[in-house]
């Protein structure tokens, strides 16, 4: 299964800086499957709470034959091996590692803990943009938009 998976860090984590964690992580990733592609890595301004570090963030292909409940149990152990503890902390506040599935095929999945796209992948730049760095043709399968054209359609894209 294709997957798309977006990568953020602002904190340091036991692996490091947030750049350091993101390289770890990516290699933790390749214990699930193949990385097809890594974006590059991009710093943004924090969404939500802004009383914190900017991010980095970055995207992932990673073909995996995992299902998407076990890829998500997958992530957050990854995740709290780099110190990250989502029962605990500010919404949309500092982390050490978020991982987050994206996309998954053409697959539609809406469940009370993983939603498949990912319910607001299309309302952030720095969700897009290093998506459409590394699979613009990629296709949003209930916008039926390719990532390069819901770059394009952000308001503040680049």
């Amino acid at each position: 299964m294709l997957t798309a998976l977006a990568l953020g860090s602002n904190l340091p984590s036991p692996a490091g800086s947030p750049r350091q964690t993101l390289d770890a992580a990516v290699l933790r990733l390749a214990e699930l499957g193949q990385v097809i592609a890594v974006s590059s890595y991009y710093e943004t301004a924090p969404v939500g709470f802004a009383d914190q570090p900017a991010f980095l963030n970055a995207a992932a292909l990673l073909e995996t034959s995992l299902q998407p409940r076990a890829l998500l149990d997958r992530l957050l152990a990854v995740e709290r091996d780099f110190g990250r503890d989502r029962s605990h902390g500010i919404p949309n506040g500092p982390r050490t590692l978020d991982l987050d599935i994206l996309l998954c095929d053409d697959l539609v999945l809406d469940t009370p803990d993983l939603q498949i796209p990912h319910p607001r992948m299309h309302q952030r730049s720095f969700v897009l943009t290093p998506l459409a760095q590394i699979a613009p043709h990629l296709v949003h399968p209930v916008l039926r938009k390719t990532m390069g054209q819901l770059l394009g359609d952000f308001p503040h894209a680049d």
